[in-house]
């Protein structure tokens, strides 16, 4: 049995200007709903003054727990790490950003209540973001729908609440490369929303570049399907196919209509489409290779500097 209600996971990565009207607003949120409850701000790595606030807030207020990273491992490392250490028999993720806000944490457990394992914070509109950012997120969701067998909602974060029977079955999925939003999904039970409009950011700046989105992309999708290398394969046959009647052609051609097929210009466009193809198809493939390496490896997924949970 489990002594908490409610645990709320938040990773911190360069998030001083946000924490403490975040701290208040869960506060206040959450003690309309219970009063066992645990706050865990798991610092990644910041560079800022975030870990002094949190500590600052650690000794005043013993619901809050903090979990200090080695390094920057990475937002959904963090999330894990979160989860693993909580007791909440629901437990809820919020990133620090503000733009995620509290007060749905109440309509959330109100859902959860009704008998659902997970509860995500859909996003209706996603103001201050550009429109790059917003229609290759819900193409990269939409392909993710596309290429596997279970649903992933579209224009859904890391902002939902579980119940602990899922957090018990995250903690023994040992990928090292995490995609929790593909994995919770992946899991199953009775999954709903709530809709919400997702405010602009007021303080900092987003840690996600767009590298980081393109590697998280990624992640998400070699963590969950292998459609890709599957499509590597069929590319690989249609294109050995298509020589092949080629070949058919140019020997047809020379033997029987007595022209032999020339162009430079051809040869080198063939050559180096064949050559894109199979560097393409090598960087697949290597992408599953190295994360079974990783998993092989069984290094820890992160590393704690310094806790107060437990002491």
């Amino acid at each position: 049995m489990f002594s908490l209600k409610l645990s709320i996971v938040i990773p911190i990565y360069n998030e001083e200007e946000n924490i403490k009207d975040l701290y208040h607003r869960i506060c206040k949120t959450i003690v309309q709903i219970t009063d066992q409850y645990e706050i865990i701000f798991i610092n990644d790595g910041s560079k800022d003054l975030s870990m002094q606030m949190i500590s600052d807030l650690a000794e005043s207020d013993s619901h809050v727990f903090f979990i200090d990273l080695s390094r920057n491992f990475g937002h959904q490392i963090a999330v894990t790490a979160g989860l693993e250490a909580s007791k909440g028999e629901a437990v809820v993720i919020i990133d620090a950003d503000l733009q995620d806000p509290p007060e749905l944490i109440i309509e959330l457990y109100a859902k959860l209540n009704e008998g659902f394992e997970v509860v995500y914070a859909t996003r209706i509109k996603r103001e201050g973001e550009g429109f790059f950012k917003k229609i290759t997120a819900k193409l990269f969701y939409k392909l993710l729908s596309s290429i596997t067998s279970f649903k992933i909602p579209v224009d859904t974060g890391d902002y939902r609440i579980i119940s602990r029977k899922v957090v018990e079955l995250l903690k023994i999925m040992p990928e090292q490369n995490k995609f929790l939003r593909g994995q919770i999904a992946w899991l199953g039970f009775n999954q709903t929303q709530i809709y919400f409009n997702r405010p602009e950011r007021m303080h900092g700046k987003s840690g996600y570049s767009y590298s980081k989105m393109l590697n998280f992309a990624i992640d998400g999708i070699t963590s969950i399907t292998d459609i890709p290398l599957k499509l590597v394969t069929r590319l690989g046959l249609f294109i050995s196919l298509f020589s092949f009647v080629v070949i058919l052609y140019a020997i047809y051609s020379h033997f029987i209509l007595h022209r032999t097929i020339t162009g430079w210009t051809s040869l080198i466009i063939s050559s180096a489409f064949i050559g894109g193809v199979q560097l393409f198809s090598l960087g697949i493939i290597g992408e599953y290779i190295s994360r079974m390496n990783r998993n092989i490896l069984k290094r820890p997924l992160y590393i704690v500097n310094k806790t107060n949970i437990g002491s």
